[in-house]
């Protein structure tokens, strides 16, 4: 998920466990919890249908068998500024023999360029949210995955632990420029960020233009926002959304100060939770229960008090003057029609600002379109890469596609 959906997601649920102590609630836990009203009605039916076990159970199921997330490649540690460490991981170019047939349906019958595509996540997810990117990738084109600041396998913010200082969109750019010192040391370089990857893209331009200018040879930008996220509605009525703005920053900074009780009444409210996720997350009515689960799983490893102190980072975002480094540069901007996140229209209005850019926008699709729709994610990938000049000539994909309940996972 992203910067926003996290607002609705942890506090949903931490306003759903803080129903038996209303009063430390009060007026903030009902604004927050209008936000998941409409998941809530859902989640009330299921409940009259399916029991607590059996739901449970197949939680449970799913956790065991699902297999999501399981790509793992060379590990790498990279330092930020302030000292935190910083986890990424490095898919190599594998030898071509076994590799020919998806070689060509990616890229047509000549090895691709020695680029090397770096994926930047979302807010609250990490780098196993490229999942099906990088099984098509995988061994055909060298990519590097890492872990923002605070999330999946990184260290926990240096400043922010130590500090208290707050996290900063133009701080995550420096991360990257660490990962890619660290993982990239020369070459030709691809930038894919989603959501909040997609910004600390746009403050890598910011702070180091010169690395654009001379290294960057293409960007994709998914589901993402160069500012004005503050106007952003979720999909709710203007009276609570108006309460959930005025309140949440100060509800975020309380629970992340009592982040033992708020952990333990997610893992109570679990239902609500996953109801809350679906929404944010998926438009199709049969996303895989596989992903939907894959995705609650990752929201659920990012402790509330992460989710708190990055939460002031995405009002105050604007990268929108950046935006003018990838002028010369293919780029590829993707958005789901039905984000209730970053909605549509933030990609929109980045093309319009970059307008030799690829806009596709993709109906049915929610905020987490490269899980929800991959084959479509990573066919205009391997366009990209074509358009970049990486490799000559380009083909669509297959096989690594439908996230469908009746699909397999690439």
């Amino acid at each position: 998920m992203s910067e926003s959906s996290a607002e609705a997601v942890v506090g949903a649920a931490s306003a759903a466990a803080s129903a038996g102590n209303w009063r430390r609630a009060g007026v903030a836990g009902a604004a927050i919890g209008v936000v998941a009203a409409g998941a809530a009605a859902g989640v009330a039916i299921e409940r009259l249908t399916v029991g607590r076990g059996m739901r449970r159970k197949a939680r449970l199921a799913l956790d065991s068998a699902g297999p999501y997330g399981t790509l793992r490649g060379t590990p790498g540690k990279a330092y930020a500024d302030d000292g935190t460490e910083l986890y990424y991981e490095v898919d190599e170019v594998e030898p071509e023999a076994p590799l020919g047939s998806r070689r060509r349906r990616l890229f047509g019958r000549k090895a691709p360029a020695p680029v090397t595509v770096v994926f930047s996540h979302g807010y609250c997810l990490n780098q196993d949210s490229w999942h099906f990117q990088r099984a098509a990738l995988r061994g055909v084109v060298r990519t590097v995955h890492w872990d923002q600041r605070s999330h999946g396998r990184s260290g926990r913010g240096a400043a922010q632990a130590k500090d208290g200082t707050p996290v900063t969109i133009d701080q995550l750019g420096g991360d990257l420029k660490a990962v890619i010192d660290a993982a990239v040391s020369e070459g030709p370089i691809v930038l894919v960020g989603h959501s909040m990857g997609g910004m600390t893209v746009m403050a890598l331009a910011d702070r180091f233009p010169e690395l654009i200018r001379d290294r960057v040879v293409a960007v994709a930008l998914v589901g993402t926002s160069s500012g004005r996220l503050g106007e952003v509605n979720f999909g709710l009525p203007v009276a609570g959304v108006n309460a959930v703005r005025r309140v949440l920053p100060g509800v975020l900074k309380a629970l992340g100060q009592q982040a033992a009780l708020v952990e333990r009444g997610r893992r109570a409210t679990a239902d609500l939770f996953a109801g809350v996720i679906k929404r944010y997350s998926f438009a199709g009515r049969d996303v895989d229960p596989a992903i939907e689960r894959f995705a609650e799983r990752m929201i659920e490893g990012t402790p509330i008090d992460v989710v708190a102190e990055f939460y002031p980072a995405f009002t105050d975002h604007d990268k929108t003057a950046a935006l003018a480094r990838f002028a010369d540069l293919p780029v590829l901007v993707l958005a789901g029609v039905k984000d209730l996140v970053t909605p549509s229209e933030h990609s929109e209005a980045i093309a319009d600002l970059l307008p030799d850019a690829e806009l596709v926008l993709v109906p049915d699709a929610g905020h987490l379109v490269m899980l929800e729709h991959p084959e479509v994610v990573t066919d205009r990938l391997a366009d990209l890469l074509t358009r970049a000049g990486a490799v000559p000539a380009g083909a669509t994909v297959g096989g690594y596609g439908s996230t469908s309940s009746s699909a397999q996972p690439g």
